[in-house]
């Protein structure tokens, strides 16, 4: 999944900008999820989270005080379960995030200081700071975001040889890495639960890895070589 945040303080135009891009977004034929990050109770009918679900599938809410999921319209258990699929995760707020890039949006310069810069890949409006590219408009932040939008699973395994997935994300940004240079994915050990694979990392698939062996070595008929398992 490709996912970017759009990072500001209050009052710096970025619920705005989240709507409108997942309104450009969708237009371009993706289907988009959201989360919204907050410090108070979480909005109801005619406010942020009522805004971004006119053009997300799915919208979530996370504050001091509530987590909330919001689908539009009656859905059955199953529809929840494989929560928040989609094209693409907008995320809104979110500072403390560092396992995907984001977009800043600034009300001055030195505000960027404090937004984790070197995981942005652009300042959006006319506020900008040094070492930031400008993205003028709405249709230049989809651009940015599906270019070079990413979501690591944030286990900081160190398989990759950097000691956090924050380490790795700025790489990222900076063009020195790319996604598929995670190593969360051990290509040992497979796990997947409703089509979705799940990360791992080198010691907690070698622990599973050997469990499994481990209780299949007990059963008549085991050999040693390559297992597959399917559990509905």
């Amino acid at each position: 999944m490709k996912a970017a945040a759009i990072v500001g303080y209050k009052n710096s135009g970025k619920t705005t900008l989240t709507v409108e891009l997942a309104r450009t977004l969708q237009a371009r034929g993706l289907s988009v999820a959201a989360v919204k990050f907050a410090h108070h109770g979480l909005d109801v009918a005619g406010r942020d989270t009522d805004r971004l679900g006119k053009y997300c599938t799915a919208v979530a809410g996370l504050s001091d005080e509530t987590s909330m999921l919001i689908w539009p319209g009656r859905r059955r258990l199953e529809d929840l379960l494989p929560l928040m699929r989609a094209d693409f995760l907008l995320v809104e707020g979110g500072k403390s995030l560092d396992v995907l890039p984001r977009v800043l949006v600034l009300r001055e310069p030195a505000e960027a200081e404090t937004l984790k810069p070197e995981l942005a890949l652009g300042a959006y409006g006319a506020v900008t700071a040094s070492g930031l590219g400008q993205l003028a408009d709405v249709d230049a932040v989809a651009d940015a975001v599906l270019d070079k939008g990413f979501l690591l699973p944030g286990l900081n395994c160190e398989a990759c040889g950097r000691e956090s997935c924050h380490d790795m994300a700025a790489e990222i940004v900076a063009g020195d890495a790319e996604p598929g240079d995670c190593r969360a994915f051990p290509e040992n050990l497979r796990v997947e639960c409703d089509g979705k694979v799940l990360p791992l990392g080198p010691f907690v698939a070698g622990i599973v890895g050997s469990t499994i062996r481990g209780l299949l070595s007990e059963l008549k008929g085991y050999t040693p070589g390559p297992v597959t398992i399917k559990l509905d």
